[in-house]
């Protein structure tokens, strides 16, 4: 592997037992702005813009002619986590995220259409402060991923269209980790000196399908899943401490098998009448399979608690979660459109420091405005309501607290 891409795979461990903050468990679901602002209800049967491509590229086949869109994101979370027994509180550990996304679908004849789409299925990044008490279970950590996904998408028949994809994603991930409360048991260590750090890049591959049923002009739903993708990385884990290489300031080689989990929709879309349309989706995340972040390397000698060979492990408590989402659209006039939404996001893991997660509700609204007959231009936004939680780690025993708000705008064009 290339220096350029040669990647430290405790930085995604640990990247991946942080606050995911608008989504359950570290999943990212900031598609587009017209998305957003029905609660991305309906998603994998709408079709109205070339980010469909996201959910579902059967959908493509609905395209008679070129068309590109263009999103962009803002994620601006309000957590605050309080160690209750130490009356200590770290505010805002999860800081503003932007979320770019880009779409493309070419008609290739009246069966067949392309897509390519560029977009983020999974990410998080928190920062606590490095005076936070249990520094060893948080500090700043980032990941990053951008999914490539060209796709083909084919008309069986007036009714029914197929699509797949493959998936190419980009992985960037940040890690630093503080002593905390560890230093009192290690002569001349402060709080805030640093344990580990780790930093680094990867690919994986996946792939996806899709379905589309046209009822009729005014009726269709559309099914859709996306693999399970193995983010395999080789790559470097830097031991400040040298409890773990035996060595302090020590850089070794680490392996690690990061698993993105699957995701399957259903979605229904009904225009009523030629002013009302109502939408609605069901999302499963298959999170039971985000078992555990094991970290090894030959040169991890005596090891995480002493298991020679074992530079990190931490087993998670994971189980499959849901995603319900209903919306309505409004056409005002043809060149005004204006849509809102609701979504219940289920808590995906047991909740610990590193991932506070809980149940999230979605309350959304957006609009559309048609220049002409060619471009238009989506805004979104989101409120979400995060329940409060208690939870105990190490003896300790934590609340955390917040939700987040987000904004998207989004550019379409047809050719």
């Amino acid at each position: 592997m290339s220096k350029k891409f040669h990647v430290t795979a405790l930085a995604v461990a640990a990247a991946l037992t942080s606050l995911q903050a608008q989504s359950a468990g570290f999943q990212v679901g900031e598609h587009s702005a017209s998305g957003l602002g029905r609660a991305f209800a309906g998603e994998a049967a709408i079709a109205d813009n070339a980010a469909v491509l996201a959910r579902n590229p059967a959908a493509s086949t609905m395209f008679k002619e070129r068309a590109i869109s263009g999103a962009f994101s803002i994620v601006d979370p309000a957590i605050d986590v309080e160690s209750v027994d130490r009356d200590q509180i770290a505010n805002d550990i999860a800081p503003p995220g932007f979320v770019p996304a880009g779409y493309y679908i070419q008609p290739i004849n009246d069966k067949l259409a392309f897509g390519l789409g560029m977009f983020s299925n999974y990410g998080v990044t928190t920062d606590y402060s490095p005076a936070f008490h249990a520094g060893s279970l948080a500090g700043k950590t980032s990941l990053i991923t951008v999914n490539f996904n060209p796709s083909l998408g084919y008309r069986v028949n007036e009714q029914l269209s197929l699509g797949v994809g493959i998936s190419a994603i980009y992985g960037k991930a940040e890690l630093n980790r503080h002593y905390g409360d560890l230093a009192l048991a290690v002569p001349g260590a402060d709080p805030t000196d640093k344990t580990i750090r780790m930093e680094g890049d990867s690919w994986g591959f996946g792939w996806n399908v899709g379905a589309l049923f046209e009822l009729d002009e005014d009726n269709r739903f559309g099914l859709s899943y996306r693999s399970r993708t193995d983010l395999d990385f080789d790559g470097d884990f830097t031991d400040y401490s040298g409890r773990i290489t035996g060595t302090p300031n020590n850089k070794v080689p680490g392996d690690l098998t990061v698993v993105l989990p699957a995701i399957a929709e259903f979605s229904g879309f009904h225009q009523l009448n030629s002013l009302w349309a109502v939408h609605y989706s069901v999302q499963w995340t298959q999170y039971s399979k985000f078992e555990e972040l094991r970290a090894t390397g030959s040169q991890c000698t005596p090891g995480y608690n002493n298991n020679a060979g074992l530079c990190l492990l931490k087993e998670e408590d994971y189980d499959d979660a849901f995603r319900y989402a209903i919306g309505t659209t409004y056409t005002i006039n043809p060149e005004w459109t204006v849509r809102g939404g609701y979504a219940y996001d289920e808590q995906a893991g047991q909740p610990t420091l590193s991932i506070p997660d809980t149940d999230r509700n979605w309350f959304t609204a957006g609009a559309t405005y048609n220049v002409n007959s060619k471009l238009s231009v989506d805004v979104g936004i989101a409120y979400l309501i995060a329940d409060e939680l208690t939870f105990t780690e190490d003896d300790i025993k934590f609340e955390s607290r917040g939700g987040a708000i987000i904004g998207s705008g989004q550019v379409n064009y047809r050719f």
